[in-house]
């Protein structure tokens, strides 16, 4: 009676091995090209054909002279990553102030909850993109409303 592995699973075992020692190999042939420098550095992104860190992306957002030029210029600088929360909070403040202190309690309460329905929408996803589809749905949100409020005036 063979008490070990049946002659199916060890095929299994061993490739889960193989692809463990692959994966194992790319990790730490990344960790060497970060380590010499070869990588970009980790909070930096390339917007309007400069390298920029995040505080200057931000920076850049918020120097923006409206909403919309704002909104532009998060989408050419995004990191497609968790780096996007501070830029669309930018964003964001940037559209609010075409609108929010005009809107009634209670529109603001729909407003919010649009805000809310963002942060949950990709809240059970795992991985950093997701945070930046979240931090672009807000951003989105809070343009449309910045649109609608300069169209009425």
């Amino acid at each position: 009676m063979n008490r070990g592995c049946p002659e199916g699973d060890q095929s299994v075992i061993s490739q889960g091995k193989i692809m463990m020692l692959r994966a194992a190999s790319i990790a730490v042939g990344l960790a060497i090209i970060a380590s010499l420098g070869l990588a970009a550095p980790a909070h930096a992104s390339i917007c309007q054909g400069k390298s920029l860190t995040l505080d200057e992306t931000v920076a850049a957002i918020k120097a923006e002279p409206t909403c919309d030029a704002s909104m532009k210029l998060f989408q050419e600088c995004s990191y497609g990553a968790s780096g996007d929360v501070s830029l669309g909070t930018a964003v964001r403040e940037k559209c609010e102030a075409d609108f929010l202190p005009k809107l009634s309690a209670p529109q603001k309460q729909i407003y919010q909850r649009g805000q809310q329905a963002c942060l949950r929408k990709y809240a059970h996803e795992s991985g950093t993109m997701y945070v930046s589809w979240s931090a672009f749905c807000g951003a989105e949100l809070a343009q449309r409303y910045s649109q609608r409020a300069l169209k009425r005036h």
